[in-house]
Order: structure tokens, then C-alpha cells, then sequence
């Protein structure tokens, strides 16, 4: 596994469940850790051709993941993610 300062190589993305993904059916934004949570937040609006249902289900995910690895989501709605 990679260290928490790099990014994941395709390998290890590859052999990541659908379900350690923010947007797990497009394979974005990775839930694995604090680093990658807090940039699923930053990067939440640069996701494209996904659904609205589907940002829902994802920040539901985020805010999963955020509470397991101690990262503050100060967001209550996913319209707010990714904003200056």
C-alpha cells in the first residue's frame, strides 16, 4: 500500500472495491483514508457525468468516511462541497 503522502498507483486503485469510492459506479474519489476524504470534499463538483441521486449517495459516503478517519465536514448539504 502506498504511503498516506502519495497517491494511489493504478494498481492499488484497481484493487479498491467499488464501494471504497465516493461515486463508486464512475470509480471517483476514494474513501480510503483521511487524505483522500478531504480531497473527495475539495474535488466534490469536479466530478462529472454522475447524477444527482448519485451526489447524494456520495456525500452520504463522505460524511461516512470523514466521521471513520476524524475529518471535519462543515458542509450539510452536497451543493456546498468543492466551493471557495
Amino acid at each position: 500500500m502506498a504511503d498516506k503522502t502519495q497517491e494511489l498507483d493504478a494498481a492499488e486503485r484497481n484493487s479498491m472495491s467499488d464501494g471504497t469510492f465516493a461515486f463508486p459506479r464512475v470509480r471517483k474519489e476514494p474513501l480510503n483514508d483521511a487524505k483522500h476524504v478531504r480531497n473527495a470534499i475539495a474535488r466534490f463538483d469536479q466530478v462529472k457525468d454522475v447524477s444527482d441521486k448519485e451526489r447524494d449517495e456520495a456525500f452520504e459516503r463522505i460524511k461516512k468516511a470523514a466521521a471513520k478517519f476524524g475529518v471535519e465536514v462543515s458542509e450539510s448539504k452536497w451543493q456546498e462541497l468543492g466551493k471557495p
